[in-house]
């Protein structure tokens, strides 16, 4: 497998067994689409035992690099899939990214300083690669069934499911499923199909990927420029791929034409202009690309889920589209698996809904961001850019404010209503709605990682022996396992079935704030559901309902189990669908702080300089002998400056409102 020319691999059509009969044959889940989100869904699902039968209406993979940068987040999910390794062999692997403002490095930032992660901050692999590895592995899965060539051309709901209406070469047939997962693409023709639109933001603005073939010995790092003397006046990034590959992409400007730039007389003199005219280089592939912001209001539509791009899009900077779209699996596939076994109402799926909703939004507005900063849409705002970028090089704070791409990290789910709240103080650690951070430990004697013990089921992560704990009652058909972690040395003395994991460099206790009796309960897609300093079985029992959509009744009595006859709750904890999904939307909508809980103190109008005088004398000095453009630069590095100095976010609103009134009156 390893000489596989995955960019001409085509998969043969087989005609379906269903064409030309009359009955409706069933599949419990429909995938659509087979890249990197679609096939991931369905290596999650059959991993949980849920049979999927995943459509493609093509027969190739992608063509040309694409999606080439793949988080730590990522590499955990595709680990837990067990096709992580390969991704990370094959990957080039970095952790370290540098900015330069013209011709000067102004910064080198370390996106995982601290030691202890099985996985770097990112690998870049070709999007062709890791679709190749994920349908080998799909391919391989007893519970996967892939068809190429066919093309999903209608759909109808009822109360119990989807008919999906398909076409192929030898005609059109039809199947029933229970839900649909729509993963197929950024034109969705699914979304179309159900005459749903996405919203959001298009920029005006064309960029220019360059893919070439060179050997070089550049470190393996994120290189990005602000206006450089090679390429004025725009942007370039450059990444290491394997196989001796490079993407340069190219800031061209709206008015570029998108047919003439692709041509290698216009291509090979800006390549030129980065590597001089002695390098020796062959080109892979070219493309031009526009980009949106844009999301759908509803990532589901009854038995129809979407994930990936056809449920929402971002720029590339900072590498939030496939990344995020594979956050979108995990988190749909324990919940679809848990409601198709009957042991979660199928409002736990609206969570799916509303938590990568607000994921998105979080991906959309660093996205955003990150393009007005890259490409400055007035002259003001340029000047503003190209201070703070001078600030950076000797100023800390300024760091903060260069923005190339805030680079994708999974999203901490504020406000679910699967999170059960903090009753106890934790000083630090990881919040309800975090996804579980890695570490070394040692298992029977092996070195080993957390993470590997994590996941696919829900986790007690307990520090010690936590003995109150005990024999705990579940949930109907909820799993649980415990993971117990130990100080390096010390033996467990718990009797209860349990893995036990040795903290061998202690970076567990301290990423987790453990201290004895911790405990931590994870979700089956490892994010932090609750936690406990001392937890009672009642408490466990309790925040296990509500993570599976279930009401928090009092844990039954052991010998006293759920009659037959008791039906889950349709129900999340929350009153109704309805208003569970109203209250995340809020949650999302006010951010990660709760709001103040006085009004902010405004900006001071009263006196408070000392020396008035001599304040404006400074000032007007400060500005002598400059350039009109140099006063600008001037006054955006005061107003910078200034604004890290005094720090409250609420004063400097204020102020900022005050001065643009006075601004208006002019």
């Amino acid at each position: 497998m390893g000489d596989t020319n995955y960019q001409a691999l085509e998969f043969a059509y087989e005609r379906p067994a269903e064409l030309g009969r009359d009955d409706l044959a069933h599949h419990p889940v429909i995938v659509v689409g087979a890249g990197p989100v679609g096939l991931t869904s369905a290596l999650d699902l059959a991993r949980q035992g849920i049979p999927v039968l995943v459509l493609d209406d093509d027969f190739r993979l992608s063509t040309g690099s694409r999606a080439i940068c793949f988080a730590k987040r990522t590499l955990d999910i595709w680990d837990r899939l067990d096709v992580g390794q390969r991704m990370v062999d094959k990957g080039v692997s970095w952790n370290v990214g540098k900015i330069f403002f013209r011709d000067e490095e102004i910064w080198r930032f370390d996106l995982l300083p601290d030691a202890g992660h099985r996985r770097p901050a990112f690998i870049n692999l070709q999007q062709y690669y890791v679709e190749g590895y994920l349908q080998e592995a799909a391919a391989a899965h007893p519970n996967i069934t892939l068809r190429w060539k066919h093309r999903v051309s209608g759909i109808t709901q009822d109360e119990t499911g989807a008919t999906v209406t398909i076409e192929t070469p030898d005609g059109s047939y039809r199947l029933r499923t229970d839900y649909l997962v729509a993963c197929d693409g950024a034109r969705s023709p699914i979304r179309k199909t159900l005459g749903v639109e996405s919203h959001g933001r298009s920029f005006r603005d064309r960029f220019l990927i360059a893919d070439i073939r060179m050997a070089a010995d550049f470190p393996s790092e994120r290189w990005f420029w602000f206006d450089p003397p090679f390429h004025p006046n725009q942007s370039v990034l450059l990444h290491r791929q394997p196989d001796n590959v490079w993407r340069v992409d190219f800031q061209l400007g709206w008015d570029a034409d998108p047919v003439e730039e692709v041509k290698p007389e216009r291509v090979l003199p800006r390549l030129r202009a980065v590597f001089g005219d002695t390098a020796e280089f062959t080109l892979e592939w070219v493309s031009i690309y526009t980009f949106s912001c844009l999301r759908m209001d509803d990532f589901r539509h009854g038995r129809i889920l979407f994930a990936g791009d056809s449920a929402h899009g971002v720029s590339p900077f900072g590498a939030r589209g496939a990344n995020s779209g594979v956050q979108d699996a995990e988190n749909l596939a324990w919940k679809l698996a848990l409601v198709l076994r009957g042991h979660a109402p199928d409002a736990l799926l609206d969570t799916y809904a509303s938590e990568r909703e607000y994921a998105a939004d979080e991906n959309l507005l660093n996205s955003t961001r990150a393009t007005d900063f890259i490409t400055p849409k007035s002259p003001v705002s340029k000047t503003f850019r190209n201070t703070v970028l001078r600030l950076a090089k000797t100023h800390d704070f300024a760091r903060a404010l260069v923005n190339s791409g805030r680079l994708s990290v999974p999203a901490t789910l504020h406000g679910s209503p699967l999170n059960t709240p903090d009753t106890d103080a934790f000083a630090a650690g990881l919040v309800p709605g975090a996804v579980a951070l890695d570490a070394p430990v040692t298992h029977a004697g092996t070195p080993d990682w957390l993470l590997h013990h994590l996941g696919d089921a829900f986790t007690l992560l307990v520090a010690g022996d936590a003995p109150a704990l005990g024999t705990l009652t579940l949930p109907e058909g909820v799993t649980l396992r415990r993971v117990h972690i130990h100080p390096a040395g010390a033996a467990p003395a718990s009797t209860v079935a349990a893995t036990h994991l040795a903290d061998s460099e202690g970076h567990v206790a301290r990423r987790y704030a453990m201290q004895p009796g911790t405990v931590y309960l994870l979700r089956p897609d490892q994010h932090v559901a609750a936690r406990w300093l001392n937890p009672t079985p009642q408490a466990v029992h309790a925040a296990l309902a509500r993570a599976v959509g279930l009401p928090a009744d009092p844990m039954p009595d052991a010998a006293s189990p759920r009659p037959a006859d008791a039906q889950p709750a349709v129900k999340l904890a929350a009153e109704t669908d309805a208003t569970a999904h109203a209250a995340i939307a809020q949650a999302h909508a006010n951010g990660r702080a709760n709001p103040p809980a006085t009004p902010p103190a405004p900006v001071r109008t009263t006196l408070g300089l000392a020396a008035p005088d001599d304040f404006y004398e400074a000032l007007i000095d400060a500005h002598r002998d400059l350039a009109p453009e140099q006063s600008e630069g001037l006054n955006a590095a005061l107003a910078l400056l200034l604004a890290n100095h005094i720090g409250d976010l609420d004063v400097i609103r204020d102020a900022l409102a005050r001065a643009r009134a006075v601004a208006l009156t002019a």
